[in-house]
């Protein structure tokens, strides 16, 4: 009996879970990616008390980006010439 209640919690756990994802009033997964890859390159985990540790972070992180950017574009060009 007691697995048939874990099964069932878990059931309903899992079921609320696809609601709240699926919900169109929520954020969308695109939204929440969005936004945490803006996070990211904004260094908004970096420590804000330590002004050459957040440029830092940023100017890393957006260098990074720019280059993934280039990179993909140069396979794009290079795969298209071929």
């Amino acid at each position: 009996m007691a697995e048939r209640q874990d099964s069932d919690d878990e059931s309903r756990r899992i079921i609320e879970r696809v609601a709240r994802e699926t919900d169109p009033g929520g954020t969308s997964f695109i939204a929440r990616t969005a936004k945490g890859a803006r996070d990211h390159v904004t260094a908004a985990d970096a420590d804000q008390s330590d002004p050459i540790e957040y440029w830092g972070t940023r100017i890393g992180r957006a260098l990074g980006f720019v280059i993934a950017i280039g990179l993909l574009i140069w396979l794009v060009v290079f795969v298209s010439q071929s």
